[in-house]
Parts: C-alpha cells; structure tokens; sequence
C-alpha cells in the first residue's frame, strides 16, 4: 500500500557530474614572442688611470762616435748621465657600475586552431606546432528560480 503524507514533494534523483569529453590535438604557430625580465645590478670595481709614458729624450749629438762616448763616459762617471723620473704609480679608485641583464622568462604565442587565432602565455618556446587540449562538454545554462 502507497501512502502520501503531507504535501506532496517532488524528490529529484541526485544528478552524477557530465564526464567530460577530452582529447588531444595540435594547433599551427604563428608567432612566438619573448617576454624579458630585466635585471639590474650594481657591482664595485676597481678602476686604474693609466700614468703617460715617458718622453725619451732628444739627443744632440747623433752617430756611431758619440754613442761610443756615451757608453764610455758612463763608466767612469754617473754624474754626467741625465737622471730619468720614476715611472709614476697608477692611481686606483673604487667606482660603481651598473650593468642590466636581460633573460626570457615567458614566450607570448599567437597559434591557429580550426580558422580560429589564439594567444597564450606558455614557459617555453613550442616550435612550430603546439599540443592542445580540447575540452567539450554540453551547455547547461544556470536553472531560473521561479517565484
């Protein structure tokens, strides 16, 4: 025997999720952008000024004759011989520089699937065609409350 007690309810059957239909296909890419990232980075390094090289000194007397008696004289006497400076020491200091880097971090790419042009941002770069994943489930549009 059937009985109904109260108001009669409508009981609904629990709805199971839709499976969703996937597959695997590839799309034709167009393009393929880079996107950077710039680094900046400041360092110390040590910079030297170079000091000028010596002038050699003119000579007035030229020829084998006096070149002998130069090499000669220098023996006996130092006093005559003129005095060349010590080279100067180069002078160092300290200067920040700042040097930028720039390496890709993503690569915008433009593709074309079934007459339709796409754009994704993807970590690296895929060639020439890309795998893709299609996905197709009905539509269930949202169930209007009725007052």
């Amino acid at each position: 025997m059937l009985s109904v007690t109260g108001a009669g309810r409508a009981q609904s059957a629990p709805v199971a999720p839709m499976a969703e239909n996937v597959r695997v296909d590839y799309a034709r890419v167009l393009n393929v952008e880079p996107v950077y990232e710039t680094l900046r980075a400041t360092r110390a390094e040590k910079v030297c000024d170079q000091p000028a090289p010596p002038k050699p000194q003119p000579k007035d007397e030229e020829g084998r004759l006096a070149r002998m008696w130069d090499s000669v004289k220098g023996v006996f006497t130092d006093n005559d011989k003129p005095k060349q400076a010590a080279p100067a020491a180069p002078r160092c200091r300290t200067v920040p520089v700042a040097k930028e880097f720039q390496r890709p971090i993503a690569y915008d790419v433009d593709y074309m699937y079934k007459g339709m042009k796409y754009r994704s941002r993807l970590l690296e770069d895929p060639g020439t065609r890309l795998r893709i994943r299609i996905s197709v489930m009905p539509y269930e549009a949202a169930p209007v409350a009725v007052p």
